[in-house]
């Protein structure tokens, strides 16, 4: 008889039937354990936290939320600087972020880096520096160096630009096609000439993509760094809200949606023309 026509035995039968029941109480374990710590951060963060009283009930809230429906239209001349400022921060600080991401991603691509026992390391740190600290915390460090104003909001978002166009360039890089790179070795290429006519051409598509995707995302970025004093429509808002402006605070909500579509549009079509 073959071992697939072969009656399983009671003992097998049964050593099935218990391991069966033990994935089952695993399971249900698990999903208690879940509930019990989603239940408890609901509790703690949400229930125990918050100031009911200071809301006022559903009433309160509804009544808080009706101030916004209110536009404060007079205001909509003064966002037109504002909105520009933030435009000019995001392109500024993308084109600022993109001169300072070639070095880390040559530093970061294995396969060009000058040393992978230094260089590739401080590349790779310096991709995960910028990526872990917000926009916000480097606008707060440079508000504190160079002062107000649209600068350091410029500085903030380049630093914060660094990490995606470096990482993405630096993956591209690892990722082309060796050959043409040995060709030109093999006839005396320089490393400027290996880069310039081997691996530049083959990343180029993928470089640009990055940066017009980047560009997208700082204008949002851009519109945040006035809540730290870095300018654009951020500056605006936190003016507004400081008044009590409810009607204010929407209009620039409405602003900075405005842009940021524009913006993908922009960058929508932008991506086209060059992929």
């Amino acid at each position: 008889m073959s071992t697939i026509d072969a009656p399983v035995s009671e003992h097998g039968f049964d050593a099935y039937l218990a391991h069966k029941r033990n994935r089952r109480i695993n399971n249900w374990l698990l999903v208690a354990g879940g509930v019990a710590l989603l239940g408890w951060c609901f509790w703690d963060t949400i229930m125990f936290d918050t100031d009911w009283q200071r809301m006022g009930g559903a009433l309160g809230i509804v009544g808080t939320i009706e101030r916004f429906f209110f536009v404060d239209w007079s205001l909509l001349p003064k966002l037109v600087v504002p909105a520009l400022e933030t435009l000019m921060m995001a392109t500024l600080g993308t084109l600022l972020g993109c001169i300072l991401s070639l070095p880390v991603a040559w530093f970061g691509a294995a396969n060009v880096t000058p040393s992978k026992y230094f260089f590739y390391p401080l590349g790779r740190f310096l991709m995960v520096l910028s990526r872990s600290i917000h926009e916000i915390i480097w606008a707060l460090l440079f508000v504190g160096a160079v002062g107000l104003g649209a600068l350091p909001g410029i500085l903030a978002v380049a630093m914060r630009s660094i990490g995606f166009i470096s990482k993405i360039t630096a993956e591209a890089i690892e990722n082309i096609d060796p050959k043409p790179v040995e060709a030109i070795r093999a006839v005396g290429g320089n490393q400027f000439q290996v880069m310039y006519y081997g691996i530049v051409p083959q990343i180029l598509p993928v470089i640009i993509g990055t940066i017009i995707f980047e560009w997208d995302i700082n204008i949002r970025r851009s519109a945040i760094m006035g809540l730290v004093g870095a300018g654009g429509l951020g500056l605006v808002f936190f003016r507004q809200m400081a008044m009590f402006n409810y009607g204010g605070v929407t209009l620039v909500v409405l602003a900075v949606l405005v842009l940021i579509a524009i913006g993908e549009v922009i960058s929508h079509y932008a991506r086209k023309a060059v992929i």
